[in-house]
């Protein structure tokens, strides 16, 4: 049993929370774009003093560790280990992904352990290319997480036989794409800290733990610069 810190910054939302014994007792959760930087030690120092503790109090930080957003992976797990280094507390790793397909299991619980249905969370990297991965309805990893070009027979081995269910901000671009009749696509599924609480609380009892100085963010793609268009071609 323990109290902890989880912190949620893959996608556009900076979501924190902090949770006791896998029950999330405080959420602070912004949907601005490109915020992370400005708002996430001030969600943290917030819900520590709505529930009149202190960082010392906590047993441990857990990060989503991606993939995602290359940016604001580096600023969640930075804000993570700035903590650690304060306190000495343990420091716990939880995919993005799963995290995801935790909340939809919790949204749906109609989902039940139908053996013959995999979910498929997806979040947006450019272009036509998502994160992905596919997981069983007991949230266990069932093909490994990958960078994917969407095309029109992505998973049809699986989709013979089985039934997807995709969801995320990268799932937009399959719809178009993706038109078999086991094909099910689940609006308004983004990564929240809220969702993590039950994922930390688990990893916490089995002690695993990452190592603080040298745990790294799962970028799983390297990070790409680029060049803002009126950049590329300046006026005369």
């Amino acid at each position: 049993m323990a109290l902890i810190l989880n912190i949620e910054s893959s996608i556009d939302i900076c979501s924190v929370s902090i949770a006791r014994n896998g029950k999330t007792l405080a959420l602070k959760e912004s949907r601005d774009k490109k915020s992370h930087a400005a708002l996430l030690a001030r969600f943290i120092d917030e819900l520590v003093t709505s529930l009149s503790i202190n960082l010392s109090d906590l047993d441990a930080v857990a990060v989503s560790k991606g993939p995602g957003s290359y940016t604001g992976l580096r600023i969640g797990v930075s804000t993570a280990k700035g903590i650690l280094y304060g306190t000495g507390k343990k420091l716990i790793g939880i995919p993005t992904l799963q995290v995801m397909v935790y909340g939809v299991l919790q949204k749906y619980k109609d989902l039940g352990s139908e053996k013959n249905r995999f979910l498929c969370p997806m979040i947006d990297a450019r272009r036509m290319e998502v994160f992905t991965a596919l997981y069983t309805t007991s949230n266990i990893l069932f093909r490994e997480i990958a960078a994917e070009i969407i095309h029109p027979g992505i998973f049809s081995d699986i989709l013979e036989k089985n039934e997807i269910l995709f969801f995320g901000n990268g799932s937009d671009k399959c719809k178009n794409v993706i038109h078999h009749p086991h094909a099910r696509f689940i609006e308004g599924i983004e990564p929240s800290a809220s969702w993590m609480a039950e994922l930390s609380e688990k990893a916490f009892r089995e002690k695993q733990f990452e190592d603080v100085a040298y745990f790294e963010p799962f970028y799983l793609k390297d990070f790409i610069a680029t060049i803002p268009r009126k950049n590329l071609f300046p006026s005369a």
